[in-house]
């Protein structure tokens, strides 16, 4: 009698221990089985959109640093930065843009140096951003963002103007503005030497005839020039402007022909050379044009001691006008010495009747990298910042500031109760100049870009700059230009 409580009680412990072992078994397959959705190549549908969904939110939501290096894009930009960068962190409270400001004329050579270094920003603002592109390629250091991107933000930009940041097939960055280059004038002064500038405007003018029409600008004391009837910035960051703005109008908007042939040995380009050297012999430019720069050239302009000046740009209007108001005003703050001045947009003159092209382009965000290993979450974040830049209430900002086009439709939602005050004769320029500015090259190499640049830096710039100040001749720099392109290219890879 005592056996069997004894034996049922065995049994019962018996009974207990496999339950538990098969609940465990039972418990490990479950894991197992979630494990192994997580990971499966072929889960069922409602498992892989979870697991989607829970991976873009582990993703998304890990925090990480974007940094930008931009210069004074328009007078208020980098006044906004602060702003520009409380609105993505709102949007993306995981996310920290860290944006360096610096300024245009130091730019180019601190990103260089971070680029050199193998530590440049994430993204840095550039103009010429086609330009920009072929330089950089060359370093490595250039971010392909067209795996990265999405359709929806591709579809925000004007098509056109993303073909400026791609070389190939890789996508380098985002657009901000298609930006436009030409020259200006002082209404008044044009209109005191007789020069029909609506016509100008409309027709164009040659090489001839610009040369012809800016001797009527000059004004003199004795022998002092008081004015000269054309400055253009040729020193600094803008060293190279002028004569890339000229030959770009005398049948060499790029560095390459359609044949990828070297073109600045083309014959044209000694004319373009002949022409600097004769407004300087003139007397319509400063002798002492190669200390020029952008800064120097403005205030001329503005103080009364030029016609026309160059590098302009539509948003020179608008500084003229913030300048008159402040004379109006008796603000100390007004240029010293300036004067009223109603800006003119007017193009580039040609060489003879090959077709007019406006200097320019787009300027926009290019994308760096850190080091050859990419970590994608980090390349989709920065997407997020160069789009956030470069777009909406950013682009409606800054864009209309600078008295050009959205092209972003978000930027012209964004834009459309921002009055803005332009002339209509220049409005109708730059509307025109828009049309004709040059086309992207994406079909440049990497490696003859390289070229370009190196015959750029070494020989064309430090010539360009003798010539300016009368220590070559025309011919001498074009020999120098053509015996350096053909050492690169050969004879058969010039024009």
């Amino acid at each position: 009698m005592r056996r069997i409580p004894r034996i049922l009680s065995m049994l019962l412990a018996a009974i207990m221990v496999f339950m538990v072992f098969t609940g465990c078994s039972k418990e490990k397959d479950s894991s197992t089985a979630s494990d192994t959705s997580t990971t499966s190549a072929a889960p069922s549908t409602s498992d892989t959109e979870s697991t989607k969904s829970d991976a873009t939110t582990t993703e998304s939501d890990a925090p990480d640093t974007i940094t930008a290096l931009v210069p004074p894009i328009t007078p208020n930009f980098q006044n906004e930065i602060p702003n520009f960068v409380a609105s993505f962190q709102k949007k993306y409270p995981n996310l920290t843009l860290t944006v360096e400001p610096a300024s245009w004329e130091d730019m180019s050579q601190k990103l260089d140096i971070q680029v050199n270094a193998g530590s440049p920003p994430d993204i840095a603002f550039l103009g010429q951003a086609n330009g920009a592109i072929s330089k950089y390629l060359s370093t490595e250091m250039l971010l392909d963002i067209s795996k990265a991107v999405t359709q929806e933000i591709l579809d925000d930009y004007d098509p056109k103007t993303l073909e400026y940041m791609k070389n190939g097939d890789g996508l380098y960055g985002l657009p901000f503005y298609m930006g436009v280059h030409s020259i200006g004038g002082n209404r008044e002064f044009l209109e005191e030497a007789g020069i029909d500038w609506r016509s100008v405007q409309k027709n164009g003018w040659t090489f001839d005839e610009f040369r012809e029409m800016v001797k009527k600008g000059v004004k003199k004391e004795g022998d002092t020039i008081k004015r000269y009837g054309f400055v253009y910035a040729c020193s600094g960051v803008t060293a190279m402007d002028f004569l890339e703005m000229l030959a770009m109008n005398a049948g060499m908007p790029a560095p390459f022909d359609k044949d990828l042939k070297y073109a600045y040995t083309d014959p044209n380009f000694l004319e373009v050379l002949k022409f600097v050297r004769a407004l300087i012999d003139d007397g319509s430019m400063p002798k002492e044009s190669n200390t020029i720069d952008a800064g120097k050239r403005w205030n001329m302009m503005l103080t009364g001691q030029t016609m026309i000046t160059g590098k302009g740009m539509p948003i020179f209007e608008n500084s003229a006008k913030a300048n008159n108001e402040k004379l109006d005003a008796n603000d100390p703050s007004a240029v010293k010495d300036s004067i009223h001045v109603d800006y003119i947009v007017l193009p580039a003159p040609t060489l003879g009747d090959n077709p007019q092209v406006a200097g320019g382009g787009v300027d926009g965000y290019l994308t760096f990298r850190q080091g050859r290993e990419v970590d994608e979450e980090h390349v989709k974040n920065v997407v997020k910042a160069a789009y956030h830049l470069s777009s909406g209430e950013v682009a409606a900002m800054a864009i209309n500031e600078l008295f050009l086009a959205q092209i972003t439709k978000s930027g012209r939602e964004a834009s459309k109760n921002i009055k803005v005050d332009i002339d209509p004769d220049n409005l109708a320029m730059t509307e025109k100049l828009t049309s004709i500015v040059f086309e992207p090259r994406p079909d440049i190499s990497a490696e003859l870009g390289a070229k370009a640049t190196k015959i750029r830096e070494e020989v064309i710039k430090p010539k360009f700059q003798a010539l300016l100040a009368n220590e070559i001749t025309p011919e001498q720099m074009y020999d120098e230009v053509k015996k350096a392109a053909i050492a690169e290219f050969g004879e058969d890879g010039v024009r």
